[in-house]
């Protein structure tokens, strides 16, 4: 039976291999703070109060998981291993596993699992702001930079004008149903919001700030630790 109100889900592609950053493991499982990256995201989106389930989607053959120890992160995080070979595969595929848990208007939030500095006011922000929105959407920041569009030989071939540019982040929260079909058809986007668009609808732009930073290359560890150490106190 539905509940009175949609419930939120939150899934969390984890399937990658982080490449980018030349590290011998999975981006997801780098130290941080004594943990390992992945447990900041989680441990956020699993004390939130409007969140009923996490669900972080693992590589088939994952070992690293099963290394760590989760418990105090709590009852509602749920590992599924049934990742895909890219990001679409992946959330698509915990989609699929999660079929019979869910409704289909319940909300479901996509979040990267190399954002670990995604705070309580972030979710709150998104979940309150897109409650009532017919399509969902997304945290965003307005780029502030300068942009420059490249040649093959690394040289400018123009400026971008930044008029209207933002820049995607996660979560995106879209409902439980859309999403799916989405993806289903949509399968080269590289966010949800772009199967979305692809499907004919406008994603909302929700403001996030720049420490809901994704950690991509070295430098980025150091900058989510200090982001981390600083907010704790």
């Amino acid at each position: 039976m539905q509940a009175s109100r949609p419930r939120h889900f939150a899934l969390v592609p984890a399937a990658g291999s982080g490449s980018r950053m030349g590290a011998s493991q999975p981006k997801q499982y780098l130290p941080l703070l004594g943990r390992p990256l992945i447990h900041h995201a989680l441990a956020t989106l699993c004390a939130a109060p409007d969140i009923d389930e996490v669900f972080v989607v693992l590589s088939v053959d994952d070992a690293e998981w099963a290394r760590h120890d989760w418990a105090a992160l709590g009852p509602k995080l749920v590992p599924l291993f049934c990742g895909g070979a890219t990001r679409a595969d992946t959330v698509l595929g915990g989609l699929r596993a999660i079929g019979a848990k869910v409704e289909p208007a319940d909300w479901v939030l996509v979040h990267d699992a190399a954002r670990p500095c995604i705070a309580p006011w972030h979710i709150d922000r998104l979940v309150r702001e897109l409650a009532d929105d017919e399509v969902g959407g997304l945290l965003a920041v307005p780029v502030a930079d300068t942009l420059k569009r490249a040649d093959a030989n690394r040289r400018v071939a123009g400026t971008v004008a930044r008029e209207g540019l933002w820049q995607a982040q996660t979560p995106q929260m879209f409902r439980y149903v859309m999403l799916r079909r989405a993806l289903e058809s949509a399968s080269a986007v590289t966010d949800e919001a772009g199967a979305i668009e692809a499907a004919g609808l406008r994603p909302r732009l929700v403001a996030g700030d720049a420490t809901n930073l994704k950690v991509t290359y070295p430098l980025d560890l150091h900058l989510a630790e200090w982001i981390l150490r600083n907010r704790q106190g």
